[in-house]
């Protein structure tokens, strides 16, 4: 029977196996609607990789006709090719009032670069890049040619230098296409030559640029004249133009990317980018025009289409996406509005996913010293954002990279999702956070939160395995936003609009945006409001920031003067009383707690306040806490020079970078973050601690036994040490250091001439040391100290529990005699 039913079961088997084959090949399957839909929930369900021949096999827009509406179910929509261009809003060009230029690119239809333009009072740029002072060409999004050796030039914005050059011929402006071959005598074959020849020249050099017009290599070149700028700050940039701040590990990526985060059922899995079948939003082609507005703005328009190819293995039907960014002449604020049409014959569930900007300018990621409203440090660039459940936060970029490394499989940090409360969604702001400068997410005028998103995360753009250790601090940040689903009709569409600022973190200038928070002083905020504001007024009458920061000294220490002479006297009354003190110290040699009583008595009966010195310090403390984050925050002070703009001590903000060693010094000393110095090396640190140990020297009494000589040593070598962690101090803050140390020293000196000639004590040398026990306080001898406060505290017993007799004791119950 067993032998039956397997026999039966193998020929059943074999037969059904022979039709199939069979009907597959004389009557071919013609899948239909349900079958369709079958096939797509499997991808829904599971997410298997997608056919790449089928999408291979897709036809293109030219194979496509008819327009992109398909007229049934077997008409295909072809996603949007073409080559990659590059487009400009904006201008370099002082008469154009534009605050900046920002460099597009076709294929992701995002932002590739975006650079401040915006011109002070002597024309120069109010904000160019601080660790270059070589001469700026433009900005060319350069690639290798193909035709010839050279670079192409795929982009030339508006009021560059290389825009304004002249040839000798007449012709006016390298243009798109061209290839520069040369630049002076030095021949040019990919981009590091480029850098390479313009990296001995200055800001006014004029250079000679060979170029071939079109990429004509047949064709004479021609030779152009081209007078070098300064670099305007590029405040968005791909990491592979970082220079000298370029980090390994960090990614070349556009920013503002968009593509659809869920269609149907099918959403982005945790920790891509995108969703499988549609693809990596950056290779994504769309088609872009530029129009220029009546009131000076300007506005490029994007639009691709998600074709047949795409969307099919994930059961869904094409999908057109547009979006426009429109920049206005005088601001720092994009417009940004985004449409999502679907063009299937069925309504379809759709949601976008829109990246936020990353490439922030990490400037002086190496020395600066961005403080966090978290204990945790903040690094070069973060992720800022304000909720109404969390308020103003901050992520450092070194948690997310932890978050990375700790879980690659998902290293998403996430800041709210769908499931939130409503209070955790209600978004006002989101952006990246640098020193100086910031891009940020908000609003448009007319609502009040960014509502229509659903999930925010913060990101690194980074190969978290590549970053070295030292360098953590430069990670490449970003976050992205999932907008909400909506159901789209058949050939219908929805909206979503919301503005981009990119620009300094000028208090005002935020605060008129609703994102002043991004400016954090810390703690001592009252303080470093306060003296930036005197600073700038005095900045003014002036007109420059280190004399200003000489004078707010003067004025701070001064208002001071009567505490630091009451500390000199202080000191001075402490010296008297030394010999008694050391009477003390050797007849309370094992009595600590004698000497202590036996000191405080003396100290009474002469009338000395020992904490009366340190007064000054603590007054000191917050004012100083106050001026370093004034002059670490305020970007006021940024590229601002001592004297010379190009010279020595150009930036207040940053070291003064007096010579450039780390091209010879060891890495452990000179390094980029790795250093303990940095790649130079600073004078005013230097100065900065031979006053303190001058000061120290003329002003610090003579010891008197062997363990004060120790402390003054001590002393001494911790002012040393403490110069290796000011060597990177800003130099505004060592010249304030410097002029209080001078201030000091002239204080005292005339202190000293002012002090009292005779003893402030009438101390009898041939009297005994005060007793401990005899000199105790009675209670009717006044108020008791601090001091004596406290050590009654101290020596303060816990009462015994009474004793009880045995007599007094209870009888324990028991049975009565009878």
């Amino acid at each position: 029977m067993d032998r039956r039913t397997y026999t039966f079961v193998v020929a059943s088997a074999a037969f059904l196996f022979f039709y199939l084959s069979l009907r597959a090949i004389v009557v071919p399957p013609q899948p239909g609607k349900d079958a369709k839909a079958n096939q797509a929930a499997e991808v829904i369900d599971d997410d298997v990789d997608v056919d790449q021949a089928a999408v291979d096999a897709a036809p293109t827009s030219e194979d496509v006709l008819g327009g992109d509406k398909p007229d049934g179910d077997d008409q295909m929509v072809a996603s949007t090719t073409g080559a990659t261009k590059w487009y400009t809003l904006g201008s370099m060009n002082p008469a154009s009032k534009h605050n900046l230029l920002i460099t597009f690119q076709s294929q992701g239809g995002a932002i590739e670069r975006i650079e401040l333009t915006t011109r002070n009072e002597q024309g120069a740029f109010a904000y160019r890049r601080v660790d270059t002072k070589t001469g700026y060409l433009g900005y060319f999004a350069g690639q290798p040619s193909a035709n010839l050796d050279g670079v192409v030039v795929n982009v030339v914005g508006p009021g560059t230098p290389a825009s304004l050059a002249i040839a000798k011929t007449g012709e006016k402006g390298i243009q798109v296409g061209d290839v520069i071959v040369a630049i002076g005598e030095k021949p040019v074959t990919n981009i590091e030559d480029l850098q390479e020849s313009l990296a001995h020249t200055k800001p006014g050099d004029t250079v000679t640029v060979e170029v071939a017009r079109g990429g004509n290599a047949s064709a004479p070149t021609l030779l152009f004249q081209a007078q070098l700028s300064e670099h305007p700050l590029d405040l968005i940039r791909l990491a592979k133009y970082g220079g000298d701040d370029q980090i390994a590990g960090n990614l070349s990526r556009l920013s503002c990317l968009l593509t659809l985060a869920q269609v149907g059922r099918k959403g982005i899995v945790t920790g891509k980018r995108s969703i499988k079948s549609i693809g990596d939003p950056e290779l994504q082609h769309w088609d872009a025009t530029v129009e220029a507005g009546d009131d000076g703005s300007e506005t490029i328009r994007f639009e691709t289409t998600i074709g047949s190819a795409a969307m099919t293995p994930i059961g869904a039907q094409p999908v057109r996406l547009n979006r426009s960014f429109t920049l206005h002449p005088g601001s720092y604020v994009v417009d940004m509005n985004i449409k999502v049409s679907n063009l299937g014959q069925q309504a379809q569930d759709l949601a976008i996913r829109l990246e936020g900007p990353n490439g922030i300018t990490p400037e002086g990621w190496w020395y600066s010293n961005k403080i966090s409203p978290n204990f945790s440090g903040a690094a070069a660039r973060d992720t800022v954002y304000r909720t109404t459940a969390d308020g103003h936060a901050l992520i450092s970029g070194m948690t997310l990279l932890k978050q990375a490394r700790s879980k690659p499989e998902d290293p998403d940090y996430g800041i709210f999702a769908a499931d939130s409360s409503e209070a955790a969604r209600d978004l006002k702001y989101i952006g990246v956070d640098a020193q100086y400068f910031a891009v940020a997410y908000m609003p448009t005028q007319d609502e009040s939160s960014l509502g229509a998103f659903t999930r925010a995360s913060a990101i690194i753009v980074a190969d978290e395995s590549k970053v070295l250790k030292h360098k953590e601090r430069a990670i490449n940040t970003s976050f992205f936003l999932n907008g909400k689903t909506i159901q789209v009709p058949a050939e219908q569409s929805f909206e979503r609009s919301l503005r981009m600022y990119a620009g300094p973190k000028e208090p005002a200038l935020l605060n008129s945006y609703g994102i002043g928070d991004f400016v954090y002083y810390g703690w001592f905020s009252f303080f470093s409001t306060l003296l930036s504001g005197l600073l700038h007024f005095l900045q003014g009458i002036v007109g420059n920031y280190a004399v200003a920061i000489i004078l707010l000294t003067v004025i701070v220490r001064g208002c001071m003067f009567p505490l630091s002479r009451n500390a000199a006297v202080n000191a001075q009354r402490m010296q008297e009383l030394a010999p008694e003190m050391k009477k003390i110290a050797e007849k309370y040699k094992d009595d600590m707690e004698g000497r202590l009583k036996a000191q405080q008595a003396l100290q009474k009966r002469v009338g000395f306040n020992p904490l009366a010195g340190c007064l000054p310090m603590f007054l000191q403390l917050p004012i100083f806490m106050g001026l370093y984050r004034a002059l670490s925050v305020d970007i006021d002070l940024r590229q601002k020079p001592l004297w010379d703009p190009n010279g020595w001590a150009s930036n207040l903000a940053a070291p003064d970078q007096f010579h450039f060693w780390g091209d010879w010094m060891p890495d452990m000393i000179a390094g980029r973050g790795t250093g303990w110095l940095g790649p130079y090396l600073n004078i005013l640190p230097i100065f900065v601690v031979v006053l303190f140990i001058t000061q120290q020297k003329l002003f610090m009494p003579p010891a008197t036994d062997e363990q004060t000589a120790m402390t003054q040593k001590v002393m001494t070598f911790m002012t040393l040490f403490m110069g290796l962690f000011f060597f990177r101090v800003p130099a505004g803050l060592c010249i304030y250091f410097i002029a209080s140390s001078l201030w000091g020293i002239g204080e005292r000196m005339l202190v000293k001439k002012t002090l009292p000639k005779g003893k402030h004590f009438d101390l009898d040398s041939d009297t005994d040391v005060i007793d401990a026990v005899a000199t105790k306080k009675k209670p009717s001898e006044g108020k008791k100290s601090l001091a004596e406060r406290l050590m009654d505290q101290v020596n303060q017993k816990e009462p015994e529990p009474p004793v009880e007799r045995p007599a007094n004791r209870k009888r324990p119950p028991g049975k009565k005699k009878k």
